[in-house]
C-alpha cells in the first residue's frame, strides 16, 4: 500500500528593487538557482547578477541559499553570505535586484509565532535553565530558534544572562545561533575541539587585560589585541572553509 503523494518543498520569492521589481515567482519547487540566464528557477534582468548566482535548497525542514562563487556576492539582511538559512522576511541582494523571501502569508505567520514566543517567556526557568516557570505558554525552543535572525552586532548585551535549556542557547528569552541538530560523533567531537580551542584563546587573550587606576577602562596589552585579531580571522577562514564544503 502506498503512502501519501510527495510534496516537495516550496519557496516564494518577491522582487523589491531592480529591473524586475514587482515580479513574484510564487510557490518554486526546491532546489532552484537564480541567475541571469535561462534554466534558473528565478530568472533576474540584472547585469551585475552572475549567470548561475545563487542556489537555494532544502534541507532537514530549512531552505538553505548558498552563493555559487558569485562575482558581485550576495548579501542576506545587509551581510555578505557564502551560505545561510533563510527565514520569511529576509531581504536578499543580488547585485542592483533586492529579493524578499517568503509569501505575504509566510511572514505574517512568522511575525505571529515571534510575538507569541516573546509573550511566553520560553520558559526559560531558574538561571541554571533546568526548571520551567509554572504558568507558562509552552514554546518549542527549536522551532523559535529556527524563526530568528541574527544580524544585529548587538545580539550579545551584559544586562541579561545567557543560559542553555533544552540544547538552545538563550540570552534572556532571545535564541543565540543554534548549533546543528545532527552528525556523527566524530563531527561533534571535532566541533568541540574548535569550541574549546577558541575558548582557551579568548580566556587567554582577556585574562591579560588590566583595570586604569582611575578605575575607569580597561587596557589591553598589544599582543593580547593581536591575538583576538588572529582569533577574528581563524574564524573568518573556518568560516569559508565551512561554506566551501557545501555540495
Amino acid at each position: 500500500m502506498s503512502g501519501p503523494p510527495f510534496k516537495p518543498f516550496c519557496a516564494t520569492f518577491q522582487v523589491l528593487e531592480g529591473t524586475d521589481r514587482g515580479v513574484q515567482f510564487p510557490m518554486l519547487e526546491l532546489p532552484l538557482t537564480i541567475g541571469r540566464e535561462e534554466g534558473n528557477g528565478v530568472l533576474l534582468n540584472d547585469e551585475r547578477i552572475s549567470r548561475f548566482h545563487a542556489k537555494v535548497q532544502a534541507e532537514e525542514g530549512e531552505v538553505l541559499l548558498t552563493d555559487l562563487e558569485s562575482t558581485n556576492g550576495t548579501r542576506v539582511n545587509g551581510h555578505v553570505v557564502s551560505i545561510r538559512r533563510l527565514r520569511a522576511g529576509d531581504r536578499i541582494q543580488m547585485g542592483r535586484t533586492v529579493l524578499l523571501f517568503g509569501s505575504a502569508q509566510e511572514i505574517a505567520e512568522r511575525t505571529k509565532l515571534l510575538k507569541s514566543a516573546g509573550s511566553a517567556d520560553l520558559k526559560m526557568g531558574s538561571p541554571g535553565g533546568t526548571e520551567p516557570h509554572p504558568g507558562h505558554s509552552t514554546v518549542i525552543h527549536s522551532e523559535v530558534a529556527k524563526l530568528h535572525t541574527f544580524d544585529e552586532p548587538e545580539d550579545l548585551t551584559v544586562d541579561k544572562p545567557i543560559r542553555e535549556w533544552m540544547g538552545q542557547i538563550f540570552q534572556g528569552e532571545k535564541p543565540l545561533p543554534p548549533l546543528p541538530e545532527s552528525g556523527k560523533a566524530s563531527d561533534i567531537a571535532r566541533l568541540a575541539e574548535l569550541f574549546d580551542f577558541l575558548h582557551r584563546q579568548l580566556s587567554h587573550s582577556l585574562g591579560a587585560t588590566s583595570t586604569h587606576k582611575e578605575g575607569e577602562g580597561l587596557h589591553l596589552p598589544f599582543e593580547s589585541w593581536q591575538r583576538l585579531q588572529m582569533i577574528q580571522l581563524a574564524l573568518a577562514m573556518y568560516l569559508r572553509a565551512v561554506t566551501r564544503r557545501d555540495g
